[in-house]
């Protein structure tokens, strides 16, 4: 069976590489645009006949304006962009007198301080910002504007020292004739506005089929073909065996409906019952996703047309539901630890443990790639081949790391070898969360022995060994109290999300704190606490005041008067397992009938099969997220019920996107590494279960053990 694997994976890559050499040159740089087109296209004769042309063609004229240069709506609200009309002007396709007259987008950015010099009917008259002959009502504009961008520099960790008309600049869309440059057609008679001193500097231009294929692309339409191929067959198997020659689906090749839409469905939402399974973790699980998907939506918008009443929102108490979003990944943290040592506990050794270790890892690794891959690939090349937009520039870094880092992303190094970087930025989780479970055994090891004193002292010890290295480095670092604080400069933002926000051991101490509550869970199971009444409301008093502690210090941290390194500190290395332990004792509280009306919410059947696809999910809805909003035309306006309404759409359509991408990948992959992991397993020895990243569908880790799916 394993040979039969290995040669279909051959034969896929042989596929994939010769497809793309026969096109292709792999020692090309990976590019986004293509920058020959844009130089081919350049020729300053053709450009000034075009020009002098569109001088006696009002309404040609007309249309290049229109789709062009303006002044941004809403800049006393923050908003410093006009994006034009971006397909308006691409779409300009004249033939005149011989003449093919073509549009070309081109994005330029704009000093505000800028000193004009206008020819008038005596002499000139000189129009300066900084001038002392400024009018009263332009030093209103410029205050008010002045204002605005401080609050926004704060908000961002820039000075507000130096006045904003002396530092912002505009960024503008311009529609020009195709071979000209900005330089030429800004300068000619057409655009004559550096002739009276207008200043600017070329950001980017676009022109259709600018973006070439890559072999990220030519690998994406292969792969994706094949598996394609492999789905329709495998289902005409699965439905011939089952329905046309009406046998047994158990007496069916296993390996020949690997890829069966039919099987692969009933088992994504066919839910067996476990009277062993934590069934609250279904309804934290997906409250935590759609938690995260909300969040995204208020901070993935490239422009924003009122962004100071944004900024103004965000830094309010109103925005806390926002704000505090971050600590859902440590809700996933914290679960994936309990429930690594509550599935462990009595079923495995430690020497089994050791023995089987190979396993433990590969498992793991493998149940993770299948989907990790299909976002790196969906990043690197169909995201960037199929959508468009004005400011693609965004897309295009992003498709830009995936070229050049998937590497990193796919060995889980890329929270260190590429934190700035990153292909998929919000992958760092799942590197985390890898290096965790490869040090779990450390730890696990001791839990899984006779003794519980043992257990105790390994785990305890443990979390105090994390809590002391990341308070030292905390306080030697001066990291700030949160992502979001306003009286940090920009840099030490920088800092903090490369070094501290994306670093393993800083984050570890909630997955630690998870795996006290499994070992709590584990022993639990045995003996049914029995808890006073008293008791069980102070605990309830005490999560909810835990949770109350940490919104109340993220609102303090964001406001621009916060200074407070102690608190700092300890909100950094304390504030993320206070989080885990209020939500630890939720689960615990649900288990043991001492949660009432919470637990029934959380073990509703309506969670399992999101709880099952947060994987995809939380993979798949960042980078659709990021590619959608670059397809938008011009800046949006904030509003919270508008981005609560977008975040529901984002929710419904990554949910058919997961469904689909494990139903066609990790499903059927899934198969396929058991077939390979599993042979000369026998049937009766007991399950172990681990949660799928991000409390998805449970993994079978293989070490002498079977499915249970």
């Amino acid at each position: 069976m394993i040979k039969n694997i290995v040669l279909i994976v051959s034969c896929i890559i042989s596929v994939v590489i010769n497809t793309a050499n026969a096109r292709i040159d792999f020692r090309k740089p990976n590019t986004v645009f293509d920058q020959d087109l844009y130089e081919n296209v350049l020729d300053p004769e053709l450009c000034d006949q075009h020009i002098k042309y569109l001088r006696s063609d009002l309404l040609l004229n007309l249309r290049f304006s229109d789709a062009g240069i303006r002044l941004p709506r809403g800049i006393l609200v923050g908003n410093s962009v006009d994006l034009g009309n971006y397909h308006q002007c691409l779409a300009i396709d004249e033939t005149r007198n011989d003449l093919e007259i073509k549009g070309k987008y081109c994005m330029i950015r704009v000093p505000l301080n800028q000193n004009f010099e206008v020819p008038g009917i005596i002499g000139s008259t000189q129009l300066n910002y900084e001038d002392d002959l400024i009018s009263r009502e332009m030093e209103k504009i410029k205050g008010a504007f002045n204002t605005t961008w401080q609050i926004i520099n704060s908000l961002n960790g820039e000075s507000d020292e130096t006045p904003a008309t002396s530092s912002r600049t505009f960024r503008l869309a311009v529609c020009i004739p195709r071979p000209c440059s900005v330089e030429q057609a800004m300068t000619s008679a057409l655009f004559n506005l550096t002739s009276i001193g207008f200043q600017f500097e070329e950001e980017f231009c676009r022109l259709p089929n600018d973006k070439p294929w890559s072999p990220a692309d030519y690998v994406a339409v292969v792969l994706l073909s094949f598996i394609g191929l492999l789905t329709l067959l495998s289902t005409c198997y699965d439905l011939n065996h089952t329905f046309i020659q009406k046998q047994d689906p158990k007496n069916a090749n296993t390996l020949y409906r690997s890829f069966s839409i039919y099987t692969n469905g009933q088992r994504l939402t066919t839910f067996s019952p476990n009277p062993n399974s934590l069934q609250c973790l279904d309804g934290i699980r997906t409250l935590a996703m759609l938690w995260v998907i909300v969040g995204h939506t208020f901070i993935t918008e490239n422009f924003v047309i009122n962004m100071l009443d944004g900024l103004q929102w965000l830094t309010s108490a109103n925005a806390l539901w926002i704000t505090v979003a971050p600590y859902t990944v440590d809700t996933f943290f914290m679960i994936t630890g309990l429930l690594l040592v509550y599935t462990t506990v009595g079923k495995l050794t430690g020497g089994k443990l050791l023995k089987n270790l190979h396993l433990f890892y590969l498992n793991r690794l493998l149940r993770l790639f299948p989907l990790l891959g299909l976002t790196v690939l969906l990043q690197a090349s169909l995201l960037n081949i199929i959508f468009d937009g004005p400011y693609w520039t965004n897309v295009a870094n992003h498709v830009r790391r995936c070229r050049d880092h998937w590497w990193a992303t796919l060995l889980h190094v890329q929270n260190y070898a590429a934190p700035t970087t990153m292909c998929i930025s919000h992958s760092w989780y799942v590197a985390i969360d890898v290096h965790l479970h490869i040090v779990s055994p450390l730890v696990l090891f001791w839990v899984l022995s006779k003794s519980r004193k043992t257990a105790w002292i390994a785990l305890v010890a443990s979390l105090a060994i994390i809590y002391g290295t990341t308070t030292y480095y905390n306080a030697y670092k001066e990291f700030p109290g949160y992502n979001v604080a306003t009286s940090y400069p920009s840099h030490k933002l920088q800092d903090y999300m490369a070094n501290f926000y994306f670093n393993s051991f800083t984050r570890a101490a909630p997955f630690f704190v998870g795996m006290i509550f499994g070992n709590i869970l584990s022993i639990w199971k045995e003996q049914k606490p029995k808890l006073h009444i008293a008791l069980v409301l102070l605990l309830w008093a005490c999560t909810f005041t835990l949770f109350g502690l940490i919104t109340y210090s993220v609102y303090q941290i964001k406001q621009s008067t916060w200074d407070n390194l102690v608190l700092d500190v300890i909100k950094n290395s304390y504030g993320r397992s206070a989080w885990a332990v209020a939500l630890g004792w939720i689960i615990l509280a649900c288990v043991h009938g001492y949660a009432g009306p919470i637990n029934w919410f959380l073990s509703l059947d309506v969670w399992k099969l999101p709880a099952r696809l947060s994987y995809a999910m939380f993979l798949l809805h960042y980078p659709f997220q990021f590619t959608i909003n670059s397809t938008l035309v011009a800046p949006v306006f904030f509003s919270v019920p508008a981005y609560a309404f977008k975040s529901l759409a984002y929710i419904a359509f990554t949910f058919i996107v997961s469904f689909v991408a494990c139903l066609l990948i990790d499903a059927p992959f899934s198969v396929l590494f058991k077939l390979m992991l599993g042979d000369g397993i026998k049937k009766q020895k007991p399950v172990i279960e681990h949660p799928e990243k991000n409390g998805t569908a449970r993994i079978d880790d293989k070490i002498n053990t079977k499915n249970d799916s």
